[in-house]
């Protein structure tokens, strides 16, 4: 089932690649992707990566496919290495209303490895290729692959090139690639967002190689003059924690890189946008904090910032707390005319 959210006059945007919001655990919620409405109309947002095994075998499945219609364009990411259950998740997701679905073939943890999902599946290019076969068969909607440049002690030439060219085959034109090698054995997943290099020259020379395909990159991107640049090179490109961590960056994507306006005249009017949906969600018995914690980052390096973040922190999860939390942080911040998207 859907429920409308944070409705207005505007259409919902069609489905264009050139900035997205990267799918992170805990982070990329319902929530958030709700919150990222009030930033921006054009940007396509992708979930928290959802495994065959919760959508076949979890209940109610509102918990991990549930969305609102404002969240569109909207990827799901699934997690997962069988064909035929990857094939069978992708129709579920179809039939849900996602605008595109994308294997995750980047996910460096531990535990998903024990289950040949994420990054280790980038040692299997068939395995992939037959998934992607298998949930293009089944689908109308695109079917996407997101993944690193390679694993271990893999050449990130030769290995990389196999790759794409082995799952580009099964019919996957699109690729989101996250520029930096995924060491499977010595580093944690925390470590291996950082520790190892990035090297967007690699992501340039596959888009120079295969320009048949849309690539798009990932990682390390932290601001829109960046992404432009990338985009002299590439296809797309895809943010993660900056997008998070500091949500008013979106607030600029539809005019610097869509040419359009957004929907944000200033942090605070992103804030009062969102009061219906947590209004709606209280009710629903969510706690205040559930919500909130996606925009402690809304007002960073503003005057009162720390206040908004603090008071939301300590008082948010509190039993009973509701929006006079809410609208009491936002009075810890002066409210100016306009703000800028830098």
């Amino acid at each position: 089932m859907q429920r409308p959210a944070l409705r207005d006059t505007v259409m919902p945007m069609p489905l264009d690649r050139t900035f997205s919001v990267a799918p992170m655990m805990d982070w990329t919620t319902r929530d958030y992707r709700v919150f990222a409405r009030t930033l921006t109309r054009r940007a396509l947002l992708y979930t928290e990566m959802v495994t065959t095994g919760a959508i076949l075998h979890g209940s109610p499945r509102e918990r991990f496919l549930g969305h609102d219609d404002v969240e569109h364009p909207l990827a799901l990411q699934l997690g997962g290495s069988d064909a035929g259950e990857l094939a069978e998740c992708a129709a579920i997701a179809e039939a849900w209303g996602y605008d595109e679905v994308n294997l995750n073939v980047g996910c460096p943890s531990d535990r998903v490895q024990n289950n040949l999902i994420g990054a280790c599946l980038m040692g299997h290019p068939h395995k992939v290729a037959d998934a992607v076969r298998a949930m293009r068969d089944a689908v109308s909607i695109p079917v996407t692959v997101k993944c690193r440049i390679g694993i271990d002690d893999q050449d990130e030439d030769a290995d990389l090139s196999r790759f794409i060219d082995i799952v580009a085959d099964a019919g996957c034109d699109t690729f989101i690639v996250h520029a930096r090698k995924a060491w499977l054995e010595g580093l944690s997943p925390k470590e291996n967002r950082d520790i190892p290099p990035l090297n967007y020259p690699r992501v340039h020379r596959l888009k120079a190689s295969r320009p048949d395909l849309h690539i798009g990159i990932n990682g390390g991107l932290k601001t829109l003059d960046a992404c432009r640049e990338q985009l002299e090179r590439v296809d797309s490109v895809m943010v993660g924690r900056e997008a998070y961590q500091n949500p008013w960056l979106l607030a600029g994507v539809d005019a610097a890189l869509y040419g359009a306006p957004g929907p944000a005249a200033s942090r605070h009017a992103a804030a009062r946008a969102l009061r219906p949906y947590i209004a709606r969600r209280l009710e629903e018995g969510a706690r205040l904090n559930h919500v909130t914690r996606h925009l402690l980052g809304l007002f960073q390096g503003q005057p009162g910032g720390r206040k908004f973040r603090r008071h939301l922190s300590e008082n948010a999860h509190r039993d009973g707390a509701g929006l006079a939390v809410f609208d009491d942080a936002l009075g810890l911040v002066p409210e100016r005319e306009a703000a800028s998207a830098a």
